[in-house]
């Protein structure tokens, strides 16, 4: 490694200060979450706009950057949560405290094995799991991570709980579009809903309306869900180059943080005085204190004392919450809200992110659906099932995967939108016309590269560590 550190200012980063080789690293990695959030546009986006073709709803040439637009909205507006519990899957504090070379080599081997696998299946037409790609990848360098440095390189509990989800959203996508399917069919009875369209058909206006609606609301929790997780991959990169600038967010008014600290101090000692959780109450003070004194010299800390600021206030906002949900302590129904307000307010000093990263990943899902989208729309369309869809599979399985997408993100979940739209499509022609409709090959081949996803990444990201250790 080059002992010569290089200084650049960046547009929105800052002052950059690396090593000249780990500046390289930087910037390629910086290359590679921007590569994977473009592969996944065409990747997973392409489920989105597959229903409106194939029922003649919208031209491709309308529809692709229709849904790029609302892909971009989705990310934008979508908030962070989703992206923080990617984060918490690797172990960042302790990348903060190791060198920056440690980060790099779990950074590029999550990236360069998430894309890998995704060119590969896109390559062959196959609707595959970006989202299970990507946690595959994280939890192969954090195994990597384990054996080279010791400690927790996975959080196993975030592990279950993302993996459960990942597990039982398919299952409720098949199900849910069987049964709203069965109403159209059965109860509703509307035979317009069930025309296959053929040659130039278009379908009527407010079916094509409804078609596009519900498109437009694929793309836009796709972007809300699956883009936050290209946000929680850049900070994961900005964090372990540059700690110091972004462990912590920096931007939050330091009136605000004094209000928070103040009013979280008021609330306790009320409790306090009454005689009540004397104990946890106490502890809690004194780590108000420190998180006070902390945030004073945020501004100004080396890289060391950021990660221990961040470290106490990823504490402090814990043990609030713990504290406003505790029987030992005696608080109004008034102070348990506003304590767990407080609680929220520190955490936002470690769970954000910047506009311009929200951005950069907006702009470049919503470009990538702009291309390479055809091969996963062939599938969709016309090869899951033995005959093209009708307006009815279209809809149903974009209102059950829209619904599922949406809901996921609310709770700070990470959804796959490959497989809920798929198992949607699936269940739309399971009550249709029974199992007899669809497309054994396909579906194998979908059901294998569901299977092989998750260990051929774990694999392929516990290698490219182990290479990137050797060089990095």
């Amino acid at each position: 490694m080059h002992t010569l550190l290089s200084i650049i200012n960046l547009p929105f980063i800052g002052e950059v200060n690396l090593p000249g080789s780990v500046l390289i690293i930087f910037f390629v990695c910086l290359l590679f979450v921007v590569a994977f959030e473009f592969v996944n546009g065409f990747h997973d986006t392409a489920n989105a706009v597959a229903t409106v073709i194939y029922t003649k709803a919208l031209k491709p040439m309308v529809a692709v950057p229709w849904s790029g637009f609302f892909n971009f909205l989705g990310v934008f507006t979508g908030g962070v949560a989703v992206a923080m519990g990617i984060l918490k899957l690797v172990p960042l504090n302790e990348l903060m405290t190791l060198p920056v070379q440690v980060g790099a080599c779990m950074v590029l081997s999550v990236l360069v094995a998430s894309i890998i696998w995704n060119l590969g299946t896109w390559y062959l037409g196959i609707p595959c799991s970006s989202s299970h790609t990507l946690i595959g990848a994280m939890i192969g360098a954090g195994l990597a991570f384990t054996y080279y440095y010791g400690g927790a390189g996975v959080n196993w509990d975030k592990a279950k709980e993302i993996g459960l989800s990942l597990l039982l959203s398919p299952l409720f996508g098949f199900g849910a579009a069987a049964l709203l399917m069965y109403f159209l069919k059965n109860v509703l009875k509307a035979e317009a809903l069930f025309h296959i369209p053929q040659g130039e058909d278009r379908p009527p206006i407010l079916i094509r309306g409804l078609l596009i609606l519900t498109c437009t609301l694929v793309s836009f929790f796709h972007g809300s869900n699956d883009g936050q997780k290209g946000v929680g991959l850049l900070m994961l990169i900005l964090i372990a180059f540059l700690p110091a600038t972004f462990a912590l967010d920096h931007n939050m008014a330091p009136d605000k943080m004094s209000a928070t600290v103040v009013n979280s101090r008021q609330i306790l000692q009320k409790a306090s005085a009454s005689g009540s959780g004397k104990g946890i109450i106490d502890s809690t003070l004194a780590m108000l204190d420190k998180a006070q004194t902390a945030l004073s010299v945020q501004g100004s800390a080396s890289s060391s004392e950021t990660f221990k600021a961040r470290k106490l206030i990823q504490s402090v906002s814990k043990q609030l919450k713990v504290v406003a949900t505790s029987n030992e302590v005696t608080l109004s129904a008034d102070d348990k809200k506003l304590l767990l307000s407080e609680s929220g307010n520190f955490g936002k000093m470690t769970d954000y992110a910047p506009v311009w990263v929200i951005a950069t990943i907006s702009i470049s899902l919503g470009i990538g659906t702009m291309i390479g989208w055809k091969r996963i729309v062939l599938t969709i369309g016309e090869k899951i099932g033995k005959e093209h869809l009708n307006y009815a599979q279209g809809a149903t399985a974009e209102i059950v995967a829209a619904t599922t997408i949406g809901l996921s993100t609310g709770f700070g979940l990470p959804v796959s939108t490959t497989h809920v739209l798929s198992s949607g499509i699936a269940g739309a022609m399971v009550a249709t016309k029974g199992t007899k409709n669809l497309n054994g090959g396909t579906l194998k081949a979908i059901a294998m590269a569901w299977v092989l996803t998750l260990p051929v990444s774990i694999l392929l990201a516990i290698i490219l560590f182990v290479i990137f250790h050797l060089f990095v």
